[in-house]
């Protein structure tokens, strides 16, 4: 998907929206638990779960976000199943939603050859739109993900997660801290029409000291919901006039808002409450 194409369905769906599909059994509602225990081989309800739980909550936040992000630590953990559930999710969002923007959170990087492989398996067997990055290793860890024509690479830059501030806020001899050296040395790499980064929503008024580095790259914003980011906050010091350039991921506090039968119902609404709140602002 190409930069203008995502920014055409944020002005569409007034959303910018980003729903992270990190699909853990343990939190599923009971019911969905008993019907796929009934309705599959034993060999197969992990993938049954993990699968319908996905589509159902696909289908019900379809109308009011532009973007899904399964995590892929929460299918690799189940093995073969938990493999086979994500590509027939990835599956799913291309056969029956191919305008929203899929980005697979795996957080590769490793020394070139590795990573060429990596961007083929991401990029070419399942098709996704981006990938999360990790920016540590350098220039020859990252670049392999860049040749892709219409995708995307999310490198990691200023995190949501307290230990962020071990590394990331660290500054060198001249007052430049990591998370900057990052964003400034990554643009010599790729452009804002094949490079995001990662910024934590709880990183609040940092916004502002990223755009003053990356002004027109497009921010995936994890963090708002039940990590306690305000996303007026984000918007105020992050957001690009007339082209929002921020994809905000919301993943539990959505997916797991309901433990009742009704849970894609209200994950539903949540992801509406939340689009509306973005319609507002936008």
């Amino acid at each position: 998907m190409t930069r203008q194409e995502l920014i055409q369905q944020i002005r569409e769906k007034q959303s910018f929206l980003c729903v992270g599909l990190d699909t853990d059994i343990d939190k599923m509602p009971k019911s969905l638990v008993e019907r796929v225990k009934n309705e599959y081989e034993e060999e197969e309800q992990t993938y049954g779960l993990l699968y319908e739980f996905n589509t159902a909550i696909i289908d019900a936040t379809a109308p009011y976000c532009v973007a899904y992000k399964p995590n892929l630590a929460f299918y690799e953990a189940y093995g073969l199943e938990g493999i086979a559930a994500f590509e027939e999710t990835i599956a799913y969002l291309k056969e029956n939603y191919p305008q929203h923007f899929v980005i697979a959170d795996a957080k590769r990087g490793d020394i070139g050859n590795t990573s060429k492989m990596y961007a083929k398996t991401f990029f070419e067997e399942y098709d996704v739109d981006a990938l999360t990055v990790a920016p540590y290793m350098g220039e020859d860890s990252v670049t392999p993900f860049l040749g892709y024509k219409d995708k995307w690479v999310i490198l990691l830059a200023l995190t949501s997660n307290k230990g962020s501030h071990d590394f990331q806020l660290t500054e060198d001899a001249q007052g430049e801290r990591l998370f900057e050296k990052v964003l400034r040395q990554s643009q010599q790499w790729g452009n804002d029409e094949n490079m995001m980064y990662v910024v934590g929503a709880t990183q609040g008024q940092m916004f502002e000291e990223i755009r003053k580095v990356a002004p027109r790259h497009f921010l995936l914003v994890p963090g708002v919901g039940a990590q306690g980011g305000s996303l007026e906050e984000v918007c105020r010091y992050g957001m690009i006039p007339g082209e929002v350039g921020l994809l905000v991921n919301s993943s539990r506090g959505i997916i797991y808002a309901s433990q009742g039968e009704d849970f894609a119902e209200v994950a539903a609404q949540k992801a509406k409450e939340l689009q509306q709140q973005m319609a507002k602002i936008i």
